[in-house]
């Protein structure tokens, strides 16, 4: 399976020069290698994590070689548009305003919006995120963003280009609380558990799909299809044991469904 995984995490670098040479059969799939456990590097600075491990598996199913290509999340979609890459698989939420851009496979996560505070925060609820002056820390271009511009007008959002410094921000007592998904909450919350508390309530749920280029329904048909087989497979289950059993056992205690469910 390895064998049909062409690491490359210079390849925008390679076709921004011009090079155009390169097997018309593989598919590029393009991912932000910094949120872990989902797309990430070892310690071989290679690929890691479960997007990665589901690429490979999408290429076993399609008979098709797949070229990882590291593209920051806020350039991602151009990348797509213009055909540096053929696939996302990125963690990305299904949104409408994304959706008039780039289509999208069939959703594979259910994950949610939630908060961090500092440890010392009185904070308890969601609802509390509507008080007038209340500092947000986002990252750019997710749907975190979108959710404070939308929801909370009376908010001042800070917005920063990387969760950790997000997370920075809560544990310095710069902002009040971090609006970002369930998974990434709960393990900065571990992380940094003297200096910050996680509050697991949803937000507002969210579903991730694969960003495919409008007008590939050959491709999106094949990928729906894959998606369908690895689930009937338990692909999604066998995965998060390997990288996520401790978050889906807290998460099972706490009686909050879990992103695969």
């Amino acid at each position: 399976m390895k064998s049909t995984l062409l690491f490359t995490l210079a390849a925008l670098l390679f076709y921004a020069a011009g090079c155009s040479k390169r097997d018309p059969n593989t598919l590029r799939i393009g991912m932000e290698l910094t949120y872990p456990p989902f797309e990430m590097t070892n310690a071989q600075d290679e690929p890691d994590g479960i997007s990665v491990r589901m690429s490979e598996a999408l290429s076993e199913h399609l008979g098709r070689p797949i070229e990882i290509v590291s593209v920051g999340f806020d350039g991602i979609i151009a990348a797509l548009r213009t055909g540096k890459i053929d696939l996302i698989i990125s963690s990305m939420t299904k949104t409408e305003e994304r959706a008039k851009s780039i289509a999208f496979s069939d959703p594979y996560v259910t994950n949610s919006l939630c908060t961090l505070v500092g440890k010392d925060s009185t904070m308890q609820s969601p609802d509390e995120l509507k008080r007038p002056g209340i500092r947000i820390a986002v990252k750019g271009e997710t749907t975190g963003e979108a959710y404070v511009e939308q929801n909370l007008p009376n908010a001042k959002m800070v917005r920063l280009d990387q969760a950790s410094d997000c997370v920075l921000q809560v544990m310095q007592g710069k902002v009040d609380a971090f609006i970002y998904d369930q998974i990434t909450i709960y393990l900065s919350w571990k992380a940094h558990p003297e200096a910050t508390r996680a509050i697991l309530t949803p937000i507002r749920s969210e579903s991730w799909a694969i960003g495919l280029r409008q007008g590939e329904d050959p491709l999106l048909e094949q990928v729906n299809a894959f998606l369908k087989d690895f689930r009937a497979k338990k692909g999604f289950e066998a995965l998060t044991d390997r990288y996520m059993a401790e978050e889906k056992k807290a998460f099972a205690e706490q009686g909050i469904p879990f992103i695969f469910d």
